[in-house]
């Protein structure tokens, strides 16, 4: 106990932890911004359809792009570890893998995707409106794919050079470019579901050329080169494809949970599904608000393994700790005080906003519960240890799987109360493994 309150009360740590984290939480609060824009514009459409094809569009498209998040990820924990051994060359060579790697997949997602979306929407069992109009948003979004994972390399080689001010950067022109087309292409031209999807795409190539300008400025004041004969050994790919590897699994698992809420609510009629999405975007709106400490914990942490460092390692974590104890209770202040303003901001449909207000209380809920799995995934990232994170998340999921089929007669409350043990479990199941490598004095190995 007292090596706690003795790392609580560090202040130079308390000093790093939020250097890092409050570029981080302003640009993750961009985000889930930009997906509230998008229902909020498709919400003031005249149908229904209109907001649920932006939903139902956005999971599919998420697939690939959160499923390859191991772009960003990766990319964190290994130049972390480079910053902190101090090896300019290392941390040169990271960002070129990186960027390579993210320009390959984009394009191959990109081509794979196409010929999918009729089956992907197939399986939704919405209704023939919906899946014209979802087919119509995916085939203008997915042009800005590529640049998508482009800007995930970019971002987590910034975070883990603890360089968070250029990601602030990055992500504020990638959204505020996304908001002000949303708003000129739709309300200006009136281009509906179509123009939602151009905005997106518009705002990724933004993003994508500002964060490729600044890359290049920043890797001019490190010593070292790119170690272009270690890039052309399989050996020395191994590493990163390998935490990679396991990064996609786990992401892919986890996606596989959001896809599989909103396939469950489209059963359950239009309604549920745009009120589930109107609710979804809650958690986003928390999730990245919290994941700013958590990219905190990242950088830090991956940066003493680097440095050798297990007491800064400890501060790091608990500081980071404490503020994502608090913050996650002023999320659940928010959603339970004002959730149904909230609801009404996205949406005017008086049958959504019902929907809606019915399941407020899970979502009030679900920041206390989820903001642990969100802190603990940022110190494995930051370790490169992706296998555990991987092995955690089957865990979780087959626990999801089990809980929804077994209250599949209790309708949308089953499936919120299956998703937040999903939630619950992935924190448990990380603190435990973390506990146990302590134990084994493994963190630094």
């Amino acid at each position: 106990m007292s090596s706690l309150l003795d790392s609580w009360q560090h202040r130079p740590t308390h000093q790093r932890v939020w250097a890092m984290a409050v570029p981080m939480i302003l640009s993750n609060l961009t985000v889930p911004l930009v997906a509230l824009v998008d229902s909020a514009v498709a919400g003031h459409l005249p149908q229904t359809q209109d907001l649920g094809a932006v939903a139902i569009g956005s999971a599919v498209y998420a697939l690939p792009v959160w499923s390859l998040g191991f772009l960003r990820m990766g990319t964190t924990g290994f130049a972390a570890q480079a910053a902190g051994a101090g090896d300019g060359s290392a941390l040169r060579t990271v960002q070129a893998q990186a960027l390579l790697l993210a320009a390959m997949l984009g394009v191959a997602a990109s081509l794979l995707m196409l010929p999918l979306l009729p089956s992907l929407l197939g399986l939704m069992h919405s209704s023939p409106a919906l899946e014209i109009r979802g087919l119509d948003y995916l085939h203008l979004r997915l042009l800005g794919l590529p640049a998508a994972l482009l800007n995930y390399a970019l971002a987590g080689w910034f975070i883990g050079a603890q360089n968070t001010r250029t990601t602030l950067a990055l992500l504020l022109v990638t959204n505020l470019v996304n908001i002000g087309l949303n708003l000129l292409f739709v309300l200006g031209f009136h281009w509906g579901v179509q123009g939602i999807a151009l905005a997106s795409a518009g705002g990724e190539w933004c993003g994508t050329i500002y964060g490729l300008w600044r890359a290049r400025h920043a890797v001019r004041k490190l010593s070292g080169q790119i170690d272009w004969t270690a890039m052309r050994s399989l050996a020395h790919w191994r590493p990163l494809l390998m935490v990679n590897r396991d990064i996609f699994l786990r992401t892919l698992i986890l996606e596989g949970v959001f896809f599989s809420i909103s396939v469950m609510g489209a059963r359950l009629g239009d309604t549920t599904v745009a009120a589930n999405a109107l609710l979804l975007n809650g958690l986003m709106l928390a999730a990245f608000g919290l994941d700013g400490l958590a990219n905190a914990v990242e950088a830090l942490c991956g940066h003493a393994i680097g440095a050798r460092d297990p007491l800064a390692m400890h501060r790091a974590l608990v500081v980071a700790s404490g503020w994502s104890f608090l913050g996650s209770l002023g999320f659940v202040l928010l959603f339970a005080l004002g959730g149904r303003l909230f609801v009404d901001v996205q949406t005017n449909l008086p049958d959504v906003r019902a929907a809606a207000y019915h399941y407020l209380p899970w979502l009030a809920a679900l920041p206390l519960v989820a903001v642990w799995s969100y802190l603990l995934d940022g110190l494995f990232i930051g370790a490169t240890r992706a296998r555990e994170m991987r092995d955690c998340m089957l865990v979780s999921v087959l626990l999801f799987l089990l809980l929804a089929w077994l209250s599949r007669g209790w309708g949308n409350h089953g499936l919120w109360l299956a998703f937040l043990t999903f939630m619950a479990m992935r924190g448990l199941s990380l603190g435990l493994v973390g506990w146990r490598l302590q134990q084994r004095r493994a963190w630094m190995a």
